[in-house]
């Protein structure tokens, strides 16, 4: 860009600058100014174009008040379009609004060359230019990218009659159905950029179409995102065009809270690309915006590139060619990882067969294996298992024992006390085994074996069924040992059919009246069906056919410690909740169905973060207890809960503390909410409720590790707030101690004990409102944590991941709002939230990076889905590194 001017009796000199911006078209041409003075009080001025073989040059007649175009040489009506403009009349300051006209025109000119010509590339390798280049693509893993061949394929598909693709069936043909307005917008951006009219296209059309949006080159999709925005395809974008394109994009992403903000954000965009107020802006101003993106949620900076590129090579999977060391070495690892369950296991099922091996040989030498045969042999071999297994499933579900045996003895270190209810579970399927067994050999084998037999063969039989021989099958089933079987058998199977997850979870799709009969009340009322079954279980081992003794009838043998335990342990629950009744302080019912109780600690209620408690509300039911995670921490002066609305309990729950409550004042975070202490609450009372616990969980070993790995997914981030907060009030301790708040010698013992120094929090959650269960969390580990000993990592993942076209708006309006008013548009905390899901090895690679020869302790709640991933990346760092991870889990 060169201008001429012709200047006369000027006092002063003028020059005419331009700002280099990384654009990477022709517009880089630098602005020079030639002064020529004259005796007149008037100008000729030349302001020309140049770029290779164009060559644009407009003659400017300058007076003390007017500016007249003399001549333009080259060009087309749009130039002389733009020179008309600089012929007017001018006010005082003739220089400087000269210049700002030429400014004007040469950013016009600029514009014109710039969608006509062929850009020079600049050099895009380094520093935020290299990270603009993974940005802004259409066509990513979320979008169909099989390749032209089945573009073509979904056009006959969803083509009209008339072999034309509609408007709206574009997004599907182009796998875009999840954000068909975003396509919708795109199919108008692609067509107005080919003078295209009608709201279809035909095949080529589609092609061309699919060349554009697939089109590699960064500048293409830069232009066409621009042409998005710009709707009027003038070059320019104006405030609202700016906020059709967020409101557009916070749609696409699900993100209602920027959409409601989008006024605001559009002038936050305008800006800051908009300086002088000229009330649009440009294409190149919009790539500058790009190169200055954020980086990457996933290329996570480590203090040592050599030690991250060691890991990368000891990671990468080798196979090992011999079959047998490669089976051998699966074994090792196995039985590295489950040494523990591998022997409570074992030790188990060594005692049951030991049993029904000794009750099974027994039989054998008695006379009547001559009648029964095998039979008899193999219905109380399983009988006596039964017995001990009975007895033994109540002990996985005595909650105070386990939580006492965890905390304090070392027994945790060889016994697997997290895997309680897993055993449980292998308990229960070990009974259904044994009454398989058990029924099924009297039932089909020894009652007709019995019925049959001959009277030199019964007479051996007559002391325990009597002189005369039973005349039919229905004779041995309405015997006391016969009905009490068959009802403990029909009750245990509807309470093992009730607790499968597709029944107790509402997983199936079943009729209105059957689905009433499942689900977690069905589950809990069916499960506490236990106390008849006991009852009926010692009756039927006392009216036994073929022991008469009584201390042969061993079953109340077996089930008297369990069941007195077992009995302690509620009596102890019934008499601490009595005593353990609690205030309600605070309610908030926040996005996602989630209702946030704070309560008042009861009198010496102690435990530790990770911990979970069980809750009883009367208003619902009198008998049920549901458990849920602490979330405040142990030196908080309340006890605080969250609970997500996911069935028929917790959703009674949310609703009658809805009603009690009042809407929130301003800038208070939730739905309701109900300060019980204010004087302007209404005069409702209050439900009540009763807690009993705390209870012993994987998460409550965090102190044992200087490093954390805290990964929660959705509301599985209860547990681990609570350690977030403790490892904060540690922190915060620690400081007061360094200023002389507070003596060193206060709380030294639990100081002491406090061995972590270092902890990574990820929490992934699908919906945006999420972030307010705990925004003021965040917010105070950002003010209060500055020696960064938490890094925080909040994840959206309804947000499509950085680099697609579809959240590039957000993730440019993301960093100008964080570093203006540092708060997050996504989370609305102060912590920057990331888009997609994490790339979980490149997570364990930097934090394996960050602490080698250290010893991390991953603690992860949520959905079981993402335990295999994490376990397994958890075992391959450890393996192949410094860096021990120990994995530990809850699921709900």
């Amino acid at each position: 860009m060169e201008i001429q001017e012709n200047q006369n009796d000027w006092s002063e000199t003028e020059s005419i600058e331009s700002t280099r911006v990384g654009y990477s078209g022709p517009l880089s041409g630098p602005l020079v100014t030639n002064n020529k003075k004259s005796s007149r009080n008037s100008s000729k001025r030349s302001v020309g174009f140049k770029d290779q073989e164009d060559y644009v040059e407009i003659t400017l007649d300058v007076t003390d008040d007017t500016v007249s175009v003399q001549n333009i040489k080259g060009g087309d009506s749009e130039t002389a379009y733009l020179a008309s403009r600089l012929q007017r009349k001018q006010s005082a300051s003739l220089g400087s609004q000269v210049s700002f006209k030429l400014r004007q025109v040469s950013q016009e000119l600029k514009r014109m060359t710039s969608f006509s010509k062929k850009p020079q590339k600049l050099d895009r390798t380094k520093s935020g230019a290299a990270l603009a280049l993974k940005g802004l693509k259409f066509m990513t893993k979320n979008v169909g990218n099989e390749g032209w061949s089945e573009i073509e394929k979904r056009f006959h598909k969803f083509a009209d009659a008339d072999g034309t693709l509609p408007k709206s069936k574009f997004g599907q043909c182009i796998e875009m159905k999840e954000s068909s307005e975003f396509a919708n917008e795109l199919f108008d951006a692609l067509a107005r950029r080919r003078g295209i009219t009608s709201g279809s296209i035909t095949m080529d059309e589609l092609h061309e179409f699919w060349e554009q949006i697939t089109d590699q080159s960064f500048d293409a999709r830069l232009q066409t995102f621009f042409d998005m925005v710009d709707k009027n395809a003038d070059g320019r974008i104006t405030e609202e065009e700016v906020k059709e394109i967020i409101t557009l994009s916070a749609g696409a992403n699900k993100l209602s809270k920027i959409q409601e903000r989008a006024e605001e954000y559009a002038a936050l965009i305008m800006e800051e690309l908009d300086p002088r107020n000229l009330g649009y802006v440009e294409i190149y101003n919009l790539e500058m915006l790009l190169l200055q993106g954020p980086a990457q949620s996933t290329n996570l900076a480590t203090d040592s590139r050599m030690i991250s590129e060691l890991i990368s090579q000891k990671l990468a999977p080798t196979k090992e060619p011999n079959p047998i060391k490669r089976y051998a070495k699966k074994v090792a690892y196995f039985v590295e990882d489950n040494w523990r369950r591998i022997w409570v296991v074992a030790l188990w099922l060594s005692i049951c067969a030991g049993l029904f091996t000794w009750k099974f040989m027994q039989y054998k030498d008695r006379a009547v294996f001559k009648v029964m045969g095998y039979c008899v042999t193999t219905a109380k071999g399983a009988a006596e298992t039964l017995k001990f297994n009975m007895a033994l499933i109540l002990l996985p579900v005595c909650r105070n024992t386990i939580t006492w045996l965890r905390s304090r003895t070392k027994l945790g270190k060889v016994v697997p006390f997290d895997d309680n209810l897993n055993f449980h579970k292998v308990i229960a399927l070990g009974i259904a085994v044994g009454v398989g067994l058990h029924a099924g050999s009297h039932l089909t084998c020894d009652f007709p074996r019995l019925l049959h037999a001959t009277d030199d063969e019964y007479e051996p039989m007559e002391p325990f069924f009597g002189k005369e021989r039973p005349d039919d099958y229905w004779w041995f089933v309405k015997g006391t040992e016969g009905w009490t079987g068959v009802v403990m058998v029909v009750l245990m199977a509807i309470a093992y059919t009730l607790a499968q997850p597709w029944f107790r979870r509402n997983r199936l799709k079943l009729p209105n009246f059957l689905k009433k009969l499942t689900g977690f009340n069905a589950f809990w009322y069916s499960h506490h069906m236990f106390v008849v079954v006991y009852i009926l279980f010692v009756i039927h081992g006392y009216f036994l056919y073929l022991s008469k003794k009584w201390y042969k009838k061993t079953t109340w043998m077996y089930l008297a410690v369990p069941i007195v335990l077992y009995a302690c342990e509620r009596l102890v629950r019934a008499f601490r909740s009595g005593n353990k009744s609690v205030k309600i302080l605070k309610v908030a019912v926040y996005p996602g169905n989630v209702l946030a109780l704070h309560m008042s600690k009861p009198n010496g209620f102690k435990y530790t973060s990770g911990q979970y408690i069980y809750v009883k509300c009367r208003d619902i039911s009198p008998f049920q207890w549901h458990p849920f995670s602490i979330t405040s921490a142990p030196g908080d002066d309340y006890l605080s809960i969250h609970v997500r609305s996911a069935g028929d309990w917790t959703s009674q729950l949310r609703a009658i503390f809805s009603k009690v409550c009042q809407p929130p004042c301003r800038n208070e975070s939730g739905l309701l909410r109900a300060d019980v202490a204010k004087s302007y609450n209404k005069p409702t009372r209050m439900p009540k409720l009763l807690i009993d616990g705390p209870y012993g969980a994987p998460a409550q070993d965090y102190k044992e590790y200087e490093v954390l790995l805290l990964v929660g997914l959705g509301i599985g981030a209860t547990p681990l707030i609570s350690i977030v907060k403790d490892v904060l009030n540690n922190i915060k301790e620690q400081k007061d101690i360094e200023d002389g708040v507070i003596e060193s010698g206060v709380k030294n013992s639990k100081r002491r004990t406090f061995a972590t120094r270092r902890a990574y929090f990820y929490w992934v959650t699908r919906e945006q409102g999420s972030f307010e269960w705990f925004r003021g969390v965040m917010n105070e580990v950002v003010e209060n944590d500055a020696n960064g000993v938490i890094e925080l990592h909040n994840y959206c993942t309804s947000v499509y991941e950085e680099g697609d076209a579809r959240s590039a708006l957000i993730t440019m309006l993301q960093s100008l709002n964080h570093a203006k008013n540092g708060v997050d548009i996504v989370s609305g905390t102060r912590v920057k939230t990331h888009f997609a899901r994490p790339n979980w090895r490149q997570v364990f690679k930097h934090v394996a990076t960050k602490h080698t020869d250290q010893r991390v302790g991953v603690f992860y709640c949520g959905d079981k889905r993402l335990v295999g991933d994490l376990k397994m990346l958890a075992q391959d760092f450890s393996r192949k590194t410094t860096t021990k991870f120990d994995f530990h889990k809850e699921n709900f």
